[in-house]
């Protein structure tokens, strides 16, 4: 496809792509918009001018709501043909908006003069536990190398119910957390600022529809409920981790703060991407099991900026390394009846690959602070220092086809 908008070479947002997102600018309230090569395009405007009237007789003002919830739970049978439509819109061949000055010029706005938001209105949360490199670094540490899984680990997506209510936007600055931390050597825990902050790449998939409480959904069925994809930094406090997750896993820890990006990536433009996943051996339980490939190859990357301005990429990872895919995920979430509702997260947990320049957090790539990282200032880092910057980015690319999902940026504030 071939698009009449000019868009570079590197761009995350080509015509195969047509992301989903909230913004506002100056004279504009919140509104629902998508974008293309270096413009952002106002569907609220778009549609209080008719161009989606064939689409949907659905009232132009779901293109003016605070988040994207509502579009969304119209259902993808719906979603897919507006995505549809603004790529005919925008396609080389088609004149409607191409000739109309007056809209192009109201609707297409420069990105760097709009204020991206919360895309979401997240009601739950959750964060799996699906890279089998990540487990295994984290079990070699922490446990025995010999055993470094837990004996469940590939017999089901491991997961935990995290907070919906501290999930911020790219852009929106993270203060280090406080807890409790137990001291090497000590016997009593102390409290103060997490010494061990760290971030964790991840991506997220958004969920479309629900089902009943008490009713389950299939692998088979799985995606019909996937609406899209985003980049997401799931933070981390390690030294408060250690401390508080026995019996109960991640608490303090983790819910002080989740990065997302701010454009949601629908899985009909990730469909080129598809790819089979590693082999899960030994088999999984029927419920679980599925056919065709269910994974995504989606190349990741995490920069540190430190204050100077200075960047150093400490990650490459990539999407497809995952053990068990969004499919399985949601099968088991919801394999006991969970209901599980439009504009529901899921985090992917820890995405790292086979080697150490692909490790998914600092944990792994510091090896638990034992192997420090340069940086380009001759500073080292073990972790995320306050006035750091994470920055993580994604894209596809196969052929002529580029899908990208921007980046989520996060500076790190001192405690208070």
């Amino acid at each position: 496809m071939k698009s009449w908008v000019d868009i570079p070479a590197d761009s995350d947002f080509t015509i195969y792509n047509i992301p989903f997102g909230i913004f506002k600018t100056a004279d504009k309230q919140p509104r629902m918009g998508t974008a293309i090569g270096d413009y952002m395009i106002d569907l609220a405007y778009l549609a209080s001018k008719g161009y989606f009237e064939m689409v949907s007789g659905r009232s132009i003002l779901i293109f003016e709501n605070r988040y994207l919830n509502d579009f969304i739970d119209l259902g993808k049978e719906v979603t897919t043909k507006f995505r549809e439509r603004i790529i005919e819109l925008l396609s080389e061949e088609n004149d409607e908006l191409q000739n109309n000055a007056e809209d192009r010029e109201n609707a297409f706005l420069p990105r760097e003069e709009v204020t991206m938001l919360m895309p979401l209105d997240v009601r739950n949360y959750t964060d799996f536990y699906s890279s089998i490199e990540h487990a295994t670094n984290v079990g070699t540490m922490f446990r025995d190398p010999d055993n470094a899984l837990l004996p469940n680990w590939k017999h089901l997506p491991v997961g935990y119910h995290g907070r919906a209510s501290s999930i911020v936007v790219s852009g929106t600055p993270v203060r280090r957390p406080k807890g409790q931390t137990l001291p090497a050597g000590e016997t009593q825990p102390v409290f103060g600022p997490t010494r061990l902050l760290d971030f964790e790449l991840e991506m997220a998939f958004v969920t479309c529809g629900g089902n009943t409480l008490g009713e389950s959904i299939s692998v088979e069925n799985a995606e019909d409920h996937i609406f899209g994809m985003l980049l997401f930094n799931d933070w981390s406090a390690r030294d408060i981790q250690k401390w508080e997750y026995v019996p109960l896993g991640p608490f303090l820890a983790k819910n002080f703060a989740s990065s997302i990006s701010p454009w949601i990536v629908t899985m009909e433009a990730l469909e080129p991407f598809r790819t089979e996943g590693p082999e899960q051996d030994p088999e999984v339980l029927p419920y679980l099991a599925f056919s065709g490939a269910k994974n995504f190859d989606i190349d990741l990357s995490v920069s540190i900026q430190i204050p100077s301005g200075e960047e150093k990429t400490v990650c490459n990872s990539n999407f497809k390394y995952m053990y068990w895919n969004m499919s399985q995920q949601l099968a088991h979430h919801t394999v006991n009846g969970c209901n599980i509702v439009t504009g529901d997260l899921y985090g992917s947990g820890t995405i790292s690959g086979p080697t150490p320049d692909s490790y998914g957090s600092m944990l792994e790539i510091s090896w638990k602070g034992t192997k420090p990282v340069a940086m380009p200032d001759g500073s080292q880092r073990k972790f995320i220092e306050d006035g750091d910057t994470v920055i993580m980015k994604g894209s596809a690319v196969k052929e002529h086809i580029r899908v990208g999902f921007g980046e989520v940026s996060t500076l790190i504030l001192p405690a208070n």
